[in-house]
């Protein structure tokens, strides 16, 4: 009987998760002359979310990648918004304002073309579906150097210089590092995608609506394409009855709560119930993110695996594009003083990396649960005044100004990687 032999592979860097935080850290270690391998469980990029909305903040972090040219004209700035409180019908106009004539506002997207415009810019072998890791790594010392060890379920075993978790809400990397595991906000979310083939015919703006424990909404993509969105808290009947995620039944439930919002009911009317995405919204206590162990050695997480947080402040993928390019930018400064990657200073520089994400992180994780907290609450006159008269006009702007935030730009790379794709 013939013994299957172990198949053994040699990285520099080794990405868990293709999602946008693990393509856009892949994308930046090839703009600054390495070479990274990303292992995806799913047999083909992940496309859970119908849209996603990216400020200015997650725009630079495109530009510092390289990918703005490719996405600016496809996607336009909203000029602002109106949140309307459904029960006294006070409603909050939002502006947002020119920086060098250009609105500074949020753009909508669908997730898929972000995803899709990250891995175009990839080797065609960066990325490696269909696979499973097992749920421990190894690090072992080999000729001085510190090295971390995978097992694949297929009996691959894979040594790497450099592990980076970008794997998810429940990421193993995580877990391993010992950070706790996230916890329920106690509200849920559905969303779906709307096309208008004729035309939707609503101005560039967002539309939010306030009621009764619930928020609603929608935000145009473009000309023939809106995502509308529901968040309620679990009492509701959008909560526990969704985890079956029959399409059909989330629909309906969904319309049932938004009778008395008939401008986003018309929405999701007319939306296919196949595109429905519904999650529970969970996120990580911040002073886990604040005091816990956010790498070890040569081992670090990015995104949903660093910071799962709510996604009151649509700051979920602007943070994990924001990660990618400061990981990257201190993984590089290090590459190029080199001329290597050494184990030894890349942990100093993994460490930079953690210091400079540890406090912005955990400040968006607690500005995105409390907007939603006050958004959610149900209305009265004191929770209507808070919200509308001080919420609104003192508070919300400054959660808006703290993520206009510049991660800074990549280190020229002087001797390019291979640019060819396949």
């Amino acid at each position: 009987m013939e013994m299957e032999m172990e198949m053994e592979m040699k990285e520099d860097v080794v990405i868990i998760g293709a999602g946008i935080a693990g393509l856009a850290t892949a994308l930046g270690l090839k703009r600054v002359g390495i070479r990274a391998l990303v292992l995806e469980k799913s047999p083909e990029l992940r496309t859970t979310g119908a849209a996603l909305t990216l400020f200015p903040n997650a725009w630079l972090a495109l530009a510092a990648l390289g990918l703005t040219k490719k996405l600016d004209s496809l996607y336009a700035p909203y000029k602002g918004g109106y949140i309307t409180d459904v029960s006294n019908g006070a409603v909050q106009e939002i502006h947002y304002p020119r920086i060098d004539g250009v609105i500074s506002g949020p753009r909508t997207m669908q997730r898929r073309n972000l995803l899709a415009a990250l891995a175009e810019e990839l080797p065609a072998d960066t990325i490696r579906f269909s696979t499973k890791i097992s749920n421990s790594f190894e690090t072992r010392i080999i000729d001085g150097a510190t090295i971390i060890i995978l097992h694949l379920d297929d009996g691959t075993m894979i040594k790497t210089k450099i592990l980076i978790g970008c794997d998810g809400v429940h990421s193993k990397v995580a877990h391993w590092l010992g950070l706790s595991a996230p916890i329920s906000s106690g509200r849920w979310a559905v969303g779906g995608l709307a096309r208008y083939p004729q035309g939707h015919g609503f101005d560039h703006k967002f539309q939010q609506f306030l009621h009764e424990g619930r928020r609603a909404g929608i935000t145009p993509i473009n000309d023939t394409e809106l995502q509308w969105f529901l968040v309620s808290n679990s009492s509701h009947n959008t909560g526990d009855e969704m985890n079956t995620y029959d399409p059909k039944l989330v629909q309906k439930n969904v319309l049932e709560s938004l009778t008395d919002i008939p401008m986003v009911y018309d929405v999701v009317l007319g939306t296919d119930a196949s595109s429905l995405t519904c999650s529970s919204l969970v996120f990580r206590v911040p002073w886990n993110v604040l005091f816990g162990k956010l790498s070890d050695g040569n081992i670090t997480v990015a995104g949903d695996a660093m910071h799962p947080m709510t996604p009151e402040i649509a700051q979920g993928a602007c943070s994990a594009l924001e990660d990618a390019v400061v990981l990257v930018r201190h993984i590089g400064n290090s590459f190029h003083e080199h001329g290597k990657i050494i184990p030894g200073e890349v942990s100093k520089a993994i460490e930079l990396y953690v210091k400079e994400r540890r406090w912005r992180v955990t400040a968006l994780i607690t500005g995105s649960f409390l907007s939603g907290w006050v958004q959610q609450i149900r209305s009265g006159w004191l929770t209507n005044f808070f919200r509308d008269k001080i919420f609104y006009k003192f508070i919300y702007g400054r959660i808006a100004d703290f993520v206009s935030y510049d991660c800074g730009k990549l280190p020229h790379n002087p001797s390019p990687i291979d640019e060819k794709l396949d």
